[in-house]
């Protein structure tokens, strides 16, 4: 089947220097703790970006459904799974929408558990890790994570980060930001994308078969047929209709048009008021499980796998499709010797593009099997680190006159 070519756009990822943020993890006392309070989110910030793995995703970009439409089946990041990986639940808080006022110094006090005027002074996270104020610290650090990491800003800290700090519910803003950033520029032909850019590659390195059965998914919002979002640059819409095989649930035939209706907006330019009717949709969440999905199976019948080929074919692929020869046994064939070594030059030639891109497969799956093991370790490492200190937390405290008491430092 020829898919034809498609151009390849040029993306730029703008990935902001975590280092500092890295150092500040080490004065976490307590990971299992921080964990269950605020989430993966250490797990996130130890995360390094292969950029060339999402240069290649970023070209199978599905402007129309919003996903990404390969040869024979879609990938779309869900708000489930981006709950997953982020150990944050997506509540029943409605989002972020950007119409919030901007908090005042003594409502970050209180969220910090700072003074007012340690708040408009100055807030360094290293001063109150020092000084021993453990809450003070870990909310502080958690903010940058927000600002700098989370919802990064091409300028300065973001007051949103704040806002989303505050409301605690930042899955869905997060989702909104990747599709909108990604949507914007390949409407354009490429450029600077500005997101949580290691949030989406922990995605694409650890998904399909690690990917949990989830028993619920949201499926739509409000009179929308499919799930808006509220992102801190505009709107944007995912279809969760063209996920549900990657979520665990069968796909009987193609989705129905009415579920893939899109919709975009940036902000300060909404003439259709969809900021307004998002945030009335987010009152009202409408969920699906197994008695309206069917039982877990990941099976798609032919009926979807046509559409999604045929869909595949209209978007044209950014590179050559793998495609499966048989033998066919013919009788010999006498030709001209002039056509003879034109025949010969041109299958030379093939089999040498061929040989180069079988090379850069082979290289990008080994590349990717890395990447796994190397996901896979730390995450088992994370695990390990929680094991030790939920054991040491469960030990019998020792006296302070039997043993030294051990230092903040």
């Amino acid at each position: 089947m020829d898919y034809g070519r498609s151009n390849t756009k040029k993306y730029n990822f703008r990935c902001p220097d975590l280092k500092e943020l890295r150092k500040l993890a080490s004065f976490v006392l307590d990971p299992l703790d921080f964990k269950q309070r605020h989430g993966k989110l250490l797990s996130i910030l130890s995360t390094d970006v292969v950029e060339g793995l999402l240069s290649v995703l970023m070209e199978f970009y599905d402007p129309l459904y919003r996903c990404f439409t390969f040869p024979d089946f879609q990938l779309v990041p869900t708000l489930e799974e981006y709950s997953h990986l982020l150990g944050i639940p997506v509540s029943s808080i409605v989002p972020f929408s950007g119409l919030e006022e901007t908090p005042q110094s003594s409502i970050i006090a209180e969220a910090l558990h700072l003074k007012k005027s340690e708040i408009e002074a100055h807030w360094e996270a290293t001063t109150f890790a020092r000084a021993g104020s453990v809450d003070a610290f870990e909310a502080t650090f958690v903010l940058l994570i927000y600002g700098l990491a989370l919802f990064p800003n091409i300028d300065e800290f973001d007051v949103n980060a704040i806002r989303l700090f505050l409301i605690g519910n930042p899955v869905p803003t997060l989702l909104g930001d990747m599709y909108f950033s990604l949507h914007l520029r390949n409407s354009k032909g490429g450029g600077t994308i500005v997101y949580c850019i290691p949030l989406l590659y922990k995605w694409f390195i650890s998904h399909l078969p690690q990917t949990p059965v989830f028993l619920e998914v949201i499926d739509s919002c409000g009179e929308f047929s499919n799930v808006p979002f509220i992102g801190t640059q505009g709107g944007i819409n995912y279809n969760p209709a063209l996920a549900r095989r990657q979520l665990g649930f069968p796909l009987r035939d193609k989705p129905n048009n009415n579920l893939l209706e899109g919709l975009f907006y940036q902000e300060g330019k909404d003439p259709q008021h969809l900021k307004q009717k998002i945030v009335h949709a987010w009152h009202s969440v409408h969920k699906k499980g197994r008695s309206e999905l069917g039982l877990c199976n990941c099976v798609a019948l032919e009926a979807d796998t046509l559409w999604v080929k045929k869909r595949a074919m209209e978007l044209k692929m950014p590179y050559p499709c793998e495609k499966h020869m048989s033998m066919v046994v013919v009788e010999p064939l006498t030709l001209p010797n002039q056509d003879v070594e034109e025949l010969e030059d041109v299958l030379i030639k093939m089999k040498q593009e061929k040989d180069i891109w079988e090379e850069r497969f082979h290289a990008l799956s080994k590349k990717h099997e890395e990447l796994q093991l190397e996901s896979k370790d730390k995450d088992a490492l994370i695990e390990l680190l929680e094991d030790r200190v939920t054991k040491r937390q469960r030990e019998p405290e020792v006296s302070s006159s039997s043993m030294p008491r051990p230092s903040v430092a």
